[in-house]
C-alpha cells in the first residue's frame, strides 16, 4: 500500500472510530509503529486529525472526511455498488444524489451511460444534488441537468445542507434517490456523522418514490452519531458481496431488499 492510499484508509479509520492508538493502526494497515507515527504526524499537520499520547483522534474540525483523501478505500466495492445502482435508472428519471464517495461513484457511472449522452431535445436525465462535487463533475455533460440545492457548504464533505437544502427539496419530487451513509446497521438503520446532513439526506430520500441506500460492506454494522433511517425511509439496500447471509437476513428481516453487487476479481 503507498503512502497516500496508507493515510486515506487511516483518515476512515479514524472516521468510522473516532481515535486510535499507534499500535491498534499499525497492525490494521500493516506497518511499523514507526511508519504509523510519521503518517499521524504528517495528517496532524494538515490539521485533519490530532495527535494524543500515544495515537490520534479525529480533529474537530474534520468531522467528516474530505472526497479526495477517501476515494481510495474500498473502491472495487464503491464501484460495484455505484454500477448496480445505475443499473436501476432510466432515461428520463429524477434522480437524487446524496454526497459522498459511492454516490460520486454513481454520478460517474451514469456520466458514461450511452443512453444519457446521445443528441437530442430536451435532458435525458436530471441529477437532483446536494453535492458540490458531483454537480462539478456533471456540470460539462448537456444532455444531463443538474439541480443543485442551496444550503450550507460543509466544510469537510462539499455538501449542502441547512434550511435552504431543505426548501429546494421540498418543491421537487424524485423518481429514485441513492442516498449514502457512513454506517448501516439492522438495528439502528442508515447513520452518518453529522446531523445536518442527515436531515438533508432523509428529506431528499422522502422526496422520492423510490429511495436506496448505498453503502460497500465495510459499512455495515457500524452506528454514527445522527439517524437517517430503516424501513421506514428506504425500500432497497445496494452494498457488495462482502454481506453475509446472516446479515442479509437481518436486513431483509428489518424490512429492506437487500442489493448484492459483485465485485470483479482484480486479478481477473
Amino acid at each position: 500500500m503507498k503512502r497516500h492510499e496508507r493515510m486515506n484508509a487511516l483518515l476512515e479509520l479514524l472516521g468510522d472510530r473516532g481515535r486510535m492508538d499507534v499500535e491498534e493502526a499499525a497492525t490494521v494497515l500493516e506497518v511499523s509503529a514507526a511508519t504509523m507515527r510519521r503518517d499521524m504526524d504528517a495528517l496532524a499537520e494538515q490539521q485533519l486529525l490530532k495527535r494524543t499520547r500515544g495515537g490520534a483522534v479525529l480533529s474537530s474540525i474534520a468531522y467528516d472526511l474530505p472526497i479526495r483523501y477517501k476515494r481510495g478505500h474500498h473502491a472495487e466495492q464503491k464501484q460495484a455498488v455505484a454500477e448496480t445502482a445505475a443499473g436501476m435508472v432510466g432515461r428520463g428519471d429524477v434522480v437524487g444524489l446524496s454526497g459522498g464517495t459511492t454516490t460520486t461513484e454513481i454520478a460517474r457511472a451514469l456520466a458514461v451511460r450511452p443512453e444519457f449522452a446521445e443528441p437530442g431535445p430536451g435532458p435525458h436525465l436530471t441529477i437532483v444534488t446536494n453535492s458540490l462535487n458531483i454537480a462539478y463533475e456533471l456540470a460539462v455533460r448537456p444532455q444531463i441537468k443538474i439541480v443543485l440545492t442551496g444550503g450550507v457548504a460543509h466544510a469537510r464533505s462539499f455538501e449542502l445542507s441547512g434550511p435552504f437544502s431543505e426548501s429546494v427539496l421540498r418543491q421537487l419530487t424524485l423518481d429514485i434517490a441513492f442516498i449514502g451513509v457512513n454506517g448501516i446497521d439492522p438495528r439502528w438503520g442508515a447513520t452518518v456523522h453529522d446531523e445536518a446532513e442527515a436531515t438533508t439526506n432523509r428529506l431528499m430520500a422522502e422526496r422520492a418514490a423510490r429511495a436506496v441506500v448505498v453503502a460497500d460492506s465495510s459499512k455495515l454494522g457500524l452506528r454514527c452519531f445522527a439517524r437517517v433511517g430503516d424501513a421506514d425511509v428506504f425500500g432497497t439496500f445496494v452494498t457488495d458481496d462482502g454481506v453475509d447471509e446472516a446479515s442479509r437476513r437481518e436486513f431483509t428481516d428489518a424490512g429492506l431488499r437487500v442489493v448484492t453487487a459483485q465485485v470483479a476479481d482484480s486479478d481477473g
